[in-house]
């Protein structure tokens, strides 16, 4: 007979639990490959939601501009991109599950881009919710492909 499972985490309750992050480590050699030397920066899931909260409407920002700040504020090398697309996905369910209960101020996660401005799938209500979130804005989605993308996000930067 299988023992009680444990009732799972809830999304708000997995971004406020930093473990023990954030920490800085040494690249090793499996991830100079990718990443070069030097040090990375791995982040707790707060500050990557603390990044995304503060992106204003009618403003965007990717994944790698978070990771950069990630780098700066730690004094390393890189921001982990693992952790950070991760904790972007968490703090974007998060959101959601805050919305849901009834809090009017969230964060704004659809305001968050992968890499060349495309919105990431992943995130609750998937591609067409963030592209009426993003429209609303008074952004521009198209589709290239497979992806949806923000038309000229670079100019819509925060940083």
């Amino acid at each position: 007979m299988a023992g009680k499972s444990k009732p799972r985490k809830s999304w708000q309750e997995k971004l406020a639990d930093s473990k023990d992050l954030p920490k800085v480590v040494e690249i090793n050699d499996k991830m100079s490959k990718r990443w070069g030397i030097g040090t990375v920066a791995i982040p707790a899931p707060k500050e990557v939601a603390e990044i995304m909260s503060k992106v204003p409407r009618g403003k965007l920002i990717t994944i790698n501009e978070i990771r950069e700040i990630l780098a700066r504020r730690h004094c390393a090398t890189i921001g982990c991109p693992i952790t950070t697309g991760i904790f972007a996905w968490v703090a974007a369910n998060a959101a959601e599950e805050a919305a849901a209960e009834g809090e009017k101020d969230t964060i704004p996660y659809w305001r968050t881009l992968k890499l060349s401005g495309v919105i990431n799938e992943k995130y609750p209500g998937g591609v067409e919710a963030q592209k009426r979130l993003l429209e609303k804005e008074g952004h521009k989605v198209i589709q290239k492909g497979k992806n949806h993308k923000v038309v000229d996000f670079e100019k819509c930067l925060v940083t």
